[in-house]
């Protein structure tokens, strides 16, 4: 009987994905449950699973192609059977069969000694398809990611010596000639097709910019108060909770307390309904292989600073080896990104739709500062907010950012404000 692999639900408003690779080719013989297809969809990848033991007939979809949800992708003939192992020439053979004397074993110098197989290298989904595409054996590339994890740009370098190393070898010592004193390997063009993600990144972003009346305001904080709070109580903190104390915490807690005195900073646009929400799921920009992604903190009121520490951190992971669902990803009611992590020191952030405000963090450095009439030098950080100005008028956006700078500068404060 033949069973079709069908594109299942993907999660809430998520009707599209790219087929990204597939894990077994036809004719290959697949365990109930075993991943065959990879899907890519704008916000996670997921695997598609085999619904019964068979053969992989056929592949009616193949990789880099779009499909929805419902979709044939191929088909499993389910009455093919497994096949047959090789007998094991080493048992005795059945009774009644005449078998020659044993004979001692005798090590001979063409002998080789066994060795152990060494492990295959854990490797995230991009790096994986990276690797295919460029004939890479990933056994041969050094990972540099969380746990040796072999990643996107573990690859790329890999490649990027491989050609280094073939381009000396065929170095030939003649005289180059004067039409070719421009190394062609050095003007070398490669086209690669936008991932679903990246496509859908870019699609948000335009349309963030062409559907809002996007403005952005700034301030600057001095974050003496909260590195010496952490410098403090960061030791006791990693004991007691298992985590450091970072700075993700401290402005998650001050951007809920100015988005409860500024509620349109909470809000969202529905055609002319201004919809306030009285809850506070805060999303957090984490960087990945493949672009921008935003888990979210849900009820973040409500997590103490250690809850919102570890969730970031597992968040991070999962971005970098591609474990984040759908779920992790849904809604969002505000969003802080930190460019400051790369170094970045002013941006604009554009706005996550369909949220109307985006708080960016930037890098800190010393810079001299007034003080009570004398010039010292403080750790400053630049903070930006973006909002919709439809909804939210400048003087809320910059109250908003004065409020955040307050309870940094002093964050006591946020033990008062509860």
């Amino acid at each position: 009987m033949s069973i079709e692999i069908v594109v299942p639900e993907m999660g809430e408003s998520v009707i599209e994905a790219t087929v990204r690779a597939w894990l077994k080719k036809e004719g290959d013989f697949v365990e109930a449950g075993e991943a065959l297809v990879e899907l890519e969809t704008d916000k996670v990848n997921l695997e598609v699973g085999a619904k019964a033991s068979g053969v992989l007939a056929k592949i009616q979809v193949g990789e880099g192609q779009d499909v929805k949800v419902g979709d044939v992708l191929g088909s499993i003939n389910e009455d093919a059977k497994q096949p047959a192992s090789k007998p094991d020439t080493s048992t005795q053979l059945s009774a009644g069969t005449q078998t020659a004397p044993p004979v001692a074993s005798v090590s001979t110098p063409q002998e080789k000694p066994q060795v152990a197989q060494p492990q295959t290298p854990q490797v995230t989904p991009v790096a994986s398809r990276v690797a295919r595409e460029q004939n890479v054996d990933v056994n041969q590339v050094r990972g540099t990611g969380p746990d040796g994890r072999v990643t996107k740009s573990d690859v790329e370098n890999f490649v990027q010596k491989q050609s280094s190393a073939g381009s000396e070898a065929a170095k030939q010592p003649a005289k180059p000639s004067p039409a070719a004193s421009v190394d062609s390997a050095s003007r070398r063009e490669e086209r690669e097709r936008m991932s679903r993600r990246r496509r859908t990144i870019a699609q948000r972003l335009l349309e963030a910019s062409q559907s809002t009346a996007m403005l952005t305001t700034f301030n600057e904080i001095n974050m003496s108060a909260v590195m010496d709070l952490r410098r403090r109580r960061n030791e006791a903190f990693q004991a007691r909770y298992g985590i450091k104390l970072g700075f993700t915490s401290f402005f998650t807690k001050a951007s809920i307390s100015a988005l409860k005195a500024f509620p349109r900073i909470n809000a969202e646009l529905q055609g002319d309904d201004i919809v306030l929400k009285n809850y506070y799921d805060i999303g957090i920009a984490v960087g990945a292989e493949e672009g921008l992604v935003v888990p979210v903190l849900r009820d973040a009121d409500r997590l103490s600073f250690a809850e919102i520490e570890k969730q970031v951190k597992a968040f991070s992971t999962k971005a970098n080896d591609g474990s984040l669902s759908v779920e992790d990803l849904r809604g969002g009611t505000f969003t802080i990104t930190n460019g400051g992590v790369f170094g970045s020191m002013l941006s604009t952030p554009i706005l996550n739709l369909p949220q109307v405000g985006i708080l960016g963090l930037h890098k800190i450095e010393e810079r001299p500062v007034a003080e009570n009439g004398q010039v010292v030098i403080r750790p400053m950080m630049y903070v930006a907010l973006s909002y919709d100005h439809r909804i939210v008028d400048g003087r809320e956006a910059v109250q908003f950012l004065v409020q955040v700078k307050e309870l940094i500068e002093d964050p006591a404060w946020m033990l008062v404000e509860g």
